[in-house]
C-alpha cells in the first residue's frame, strides 16, 4: 500500500498539505483540539435542550450543536491548508442557513433568535479551538452558558431596570471612557501631588463600587426585609442609608427598631468597604488595617445582631436609595480628593503629623472615601503606615459621628436610642484602636 502523502497527491486537487499535519503527533493534537471542540458544542446544546419547552421545536439542540462546532473546526482546518478566504464562504453559508431558520420561525411567531446567535458563536468557537485559542473558546463557552442559562433572573432584571439607572450606566461610561483619555497622566502642580488622571480613576473607582451596590440593593434587597436592604445599601453609602432610613422611622415608628438595625448594619459594611479600597490600592497599608477593620465590623455586626432580636415587627418595608452615579457628584468627588491630598501634603509639611489627623477629622464629616485613598495613594513617601492607618480610623470616626448626628435630629425616639448606643460603641472601640497607631 503506498504511503498516505502518496495518496495524497494523487487525487486530482493539489492541495500544498503542509507534511506537519501529516505526522502522527500532529494528528493527534488535532483529535485533541476536536474532541474540545466538540465538547464545547455538547455543553451548549445540553443547555438548548434542556431550557427549551418539550412541545416546542428548535433549530440546534443536543445532537446539532456538537456537529456545528464540528463544522467550525473543520472550516478552519480546510482554510488552513487550502486558502484562506475559503472560511468566509463556510462561515457565510452557515450564517444563510442560520437565517433562513430565523425566517421560518418568525413566520411560525417566534421571533427570538437566542438560539441561532449560539450556533453562530458555536461555530466561532470551534474554529477558535483549532487556532489555538482554546482558551478564548472556552470563556466564549462559559459566557453563553452564563447568559442562555439565567434567562429568568434577566429579564427579572430588566423588568427593575428605569431610565434612570441606564442613564446612570450611560453617565458611569462617559466618565471612563470618554473623559479619562482626554486627562493628562502627570502631576501639575508644585506639591507634585496633583494627577488628573489618577484623580479621575479614583472617581471612576468609588463611582463603580457604589454603582455595584445600589445594583444589589436593587436587584437583591427588595423583597427582603429592611435590615438586608440596609446591609446591602452600605455598600452605597452608610450616610445614605442613615438619613434615609432616619426619616422613615418617623414616618413608621412601629418599624423603628427595623429601622435601626438596619441603620448598623449599613454602617458596619463601612469597614468592609474600606478594607476593599485599600486592599486594591496598598497592599502593604492592608496587612496593617485589617486587624481593626475586622475588629470594629465584627463588633458593629455583632451589636446589629443583639439589637435585631428586639425586633417587634416583621414587615418587609424598602427604602428609596438614590442611584449614586451622578457626573455633579464624580466631580465633586474628585474635587474633594484633591483637596483632601494637597490638604494632607501641607499639612505633613508644615505641621506635622498633626495636620494630616486634622484633615482626616474635616474629610471624615463628608466622605470616608476620600481620605482613605489619599492615605493609601500617600504611602511610601509622604506618611508611615501607622499614620495612614491612625489617620483613616479617624476620618471613620468622624463619619460614624455625623451619623449619630443625622440619627438624632432626624429620627424616632426608639430609633434614635438603638442607633446612638450602637455608634457610640463603635466609636468607643475606634478610640482604643486609635491609641495603637498614634
Amino acid at each position: 500500500m503506498p504511503p498516505f502523502q502518496d495518496t495524497i497527491k494523487t487525487l486530482p486537487f493539489n492541495f500544498p498539505i503542509p507534511q506537519s499535519v501529516l505526522e502522527p503527533d500532529e494528528f493527534l493534537i488535532i483529535i485533541q483540539k476536536l474532541v474540545i471542540a466538540i465538547l464545547i458544542g455538547i455543553l451548549i446544546g445540553l443547555e438548548r435542550e434542556h431550557s427549551r419547552p418539550k412541545s416546542q421545536k428548535v433549530f440546534a439542540g443536543i445532537r446539532t450543536y456538537p456537529l456545528i462546532a464540528m463544522l467550525g473546526f473543520a472550516s478552519a482546518l480546510v482554510s488552513s491548508i487550502t486558502v484562506v478566504w475559503l472560511y468566509a464562504v463556510f462561515f457565510l453559508g452557515f450564517a444563510g442557513l442560520i437565517t433562513t431558520s430565523y425566517v421560518t420561525s418568525a413566520k411560525e411567531g417566534r421571533l427570538g433568535g437566542t438560539s441561532e446567535m449560539a450556533s453562530l458563536l458555536v461555530f466561532i468557537s470551534g474554529s477558535l479551538v483549532f487556532w489555538d485559542m482554546i482558551l478564548v473558546a472556552a470563556a466564549l463557552a462559559v459566557f453563553m452558558m452564563l447568559f442562555l442559562s439565567l434567562k429568568i433572573q434577566l429579564h427579572s432584571f430588566v423588568g427593575k431596570v428605569s431610565t434612570q439607572d441606564i442613564l446612570a450606566f450611560l453617565q458611569l461610561a462617559i466618565i471612563t471612557v470618554i473623559i479619562l483619555p482626554l486627562l493628562p497622566d502627570q502631576t501639575v502642580d508644585p506639591l507634585d501631588v496633583i494627577n488628573p488622571r489618577l484623580i479621575w480613576y479614583m472617581v471612576i473607582f468609588v463611582s463603580s463600587i457604589s454603582f455595584a451596590g445600589y445594583l444589589l440593593v436593587k436587584y437583591i434587597g427588595k423583597d427582603k426585609g429592611i435590615p438586608l436592604t440596609g446591609f446591602l445599601g452600605g455598600l452605597v453609602s452608610s450616610t445614605a442609608v442613615t438619613f434615609s432610613m432616619s426619616k422613615r422611622s418617623k414616618e413608621n415608628e412601629v418599624l423603628s427598631s427595623s429601622y435601626a438595625v438596619g441603620t448598623l448594619l449599613a454602617c458596619s459594611v463601612m469597614y468592609l468597604r474600606v478594607f476593599i479600597i485599600v486592599f486594591l490600592l496598598n497592599i502593604k497599608l492592608a496587612g496593617s488595617i485589617w486587624l481593626p477593620l475586622f475588629i470594629l465590623g465584627v463588633v458593629s455586626l455583632a451589636i446589629s445582631y443583639y439589637f435585631s432580636k428586639k425586633l417587634t415587627n416583621d414587615q418587609h418595608e424598602e427604602f428609596e436609595l438614590k442611584n449614586p452615579v451622578e457626573l455633579k457628584y464624580a466631580i465633586l468627588f474628585g474635587f474633594i480628593f484633591a483637596v483632601v491630598l494637597v490638604a494632607a501634603k501641607l499639612g505633613q509639611q508644615y505641621i506635622g503629623t498633626e495636620g494630616i489627623y486634622a484633615v482626616s477629622t474635616l474629610a471624615g464629616l463628608t466622605s470616608v472615601d476620600a481620605i482613605v485613598i489619599s492615605a493609601a495613594k500617600l504611602i511610601p513617601g509622604s506618611i508611615t503606615v501607622n499614620t495612614a492607618v491612625a489617620t483613616i480610623i479617624i476620618a471613620m470616626i468622624s463619619n460614624t459621628v455625623v451619623k449619630i448626628l443625622i440619627a438624632l435630629y432626624w429620627g424616632s425616639k426608639e430609633y434614635k436610642k438603638y442607633v446612638t448606643i450602637g455608634l457610640l460603641i463603635a466609636v468607643v472601640l475606634s478610640f482604643v484602636l486609635l491609641g495603637f497607631y498614634v
